[in-house]
């Protein structure tokens, strides 16, 4: 398999060109092939990967989108990664859930919308100039920050501050307090579904409507934006 880092992979444009694609999607493919010969039976437990220099000749892609592909098995629970050893196959089916931290991804899927949702309708009643332009700021960020790391910290960022913005000190508690989880949850999305353009349009919309004060939109605003992220995780689950 040859897998190149651009968006030209494998896309062929019918005006006789290619199409570009980001380098997340090298990665993507990239895992998707390992995650194949994972659960196809191809490796034993306790397998040792070949190093990341061997896979970038195989799939013809940079060390950066092996090392991508690699943390997103890792991320499934699939393979450790154990520094100056190498990557080791664990497990040959990925769990029927993920923990995110303290809590699972379906813990976390389940009490989300009984949280965020009314508290973006309250945030859009009740948030101060002060707090509108802190999430403005903030989704500003997140539409140019190319770091994964600081956008998943952004995004939790947002949602917390989602909550503070609706006025209800329960609210933004329990946002707080899962904050981490929700970081993890982030962060695997964006590694294994590429869900990081799609997030920021979906906090767009819950911004633009806490800013116009339409308690209704923001509510659906977030609704839309929780499922998408619970159809995201049960696609990944259910591969």
């Amino acid at each position: 398999m040859n897998l190149s880092d651009s968006r030209t992979a494998g896309q062929h444009d019918p005006k006789g060109g290619h199409t570009p694609i980001s380098r997340i999607s090298a990665a993507e493919a990239v895992f998707a092939a390992l995650r194949r010969a994972i659960e196809g039976g191809q490796f034993d437990i306790g397998t040792k990967l070949s190093s990341e220099a061997t896979l970038a000749g195989q799939y013809g892609v940079s060390r950066s989108v092996i090392r991508e592909a690699l943390r997103s098995c890792n991320t499934l629970g699939l393979t450790v990664t154990k520094t100056g050893k190498g990557t080791f196959i664990v497990a040959n089916k990925v769990a029927n859930d993920l923990t995110l931290g303290q809590y699972s991804a379906r813990d976390l899927n389940e009490a989300r919308p009984h949280i965020e949702i009314p508290a973006a309708g309250l945030a859009a009643q009740r948030r101060t100039d002060e707090e509108l332009e802190h999430l403005k700021d903030i989704v500003q960020e997140m539409l140019t920050e190319n770091d994964p790391e600081a956008w998943v910290n952004l995004d939790a960022s947002f949602h917390s501050a989602v909550a503070r913005a609706s006025g209800n000190r329960v609210f933004a508690s329990v946002v707080s307090d899962i904050r981490e989880a929700l970081a993890h949850q982030s962060e695997t999305l964006n590694l294994v579904a590429d869900r990081q353009h799609r997030s920021d349009e979906e906090h767009v919309a819950v911004l633009n409507a806490i800013e116009a004060g339409d308690s209704e939109a923001a509510s659906k605003a977030m609704a839309a934006h929780l499922q998408a992220v619970s159809v995201a995780l049960d696609t990944i689950l259910s591969k």
